[in-house]
């Protein structure tokens, strides 16, 4: 049992982490910074350019703690079981 204490403590720490992270709205912020660099891009000096990019670039490393990138989705059927695909050809042209 002591050895499964650390492990959920663990565990415990990082779901605390990924709700105080999710309750900073990094997203909308990267999202606005993305907007204000299209919109006022050409227009900003070098050094406020840099400084949103930097800003930015760290709040999608944040967003990675606790929204991962998507590498691979398993699909399965109901319940678990297989997953069963149904080809349907239809064609327009009035011939069946």
């Amino acid at each position: 049992m002591a050895a499964n204490s650390p492990a959920k403590m663990r565990a415990m720490r990082q779901e605390s982490l990924r709700d105080l992270l999710s309750k900073q709205k990094h997203l909308e912020k990267a999202v606005d910074n993305i907007v204000k660099i299209e919109e006022q891009g050409a227009s900003m000096e070098t050094n406020e350019l840099n400084a949103l990019k930097y800003a930015t670039e760290a709040r999608i490393k944040l967003l990675g703690k606790y929204l991962p990138d998507l590498k691979a989705t398993e699909m399965t059927g109901e319940g678990g079981g297989d997953l069963f695909v149904s080809l349907i050809k239809r064609r327009f042209d009035g011939v069946e």
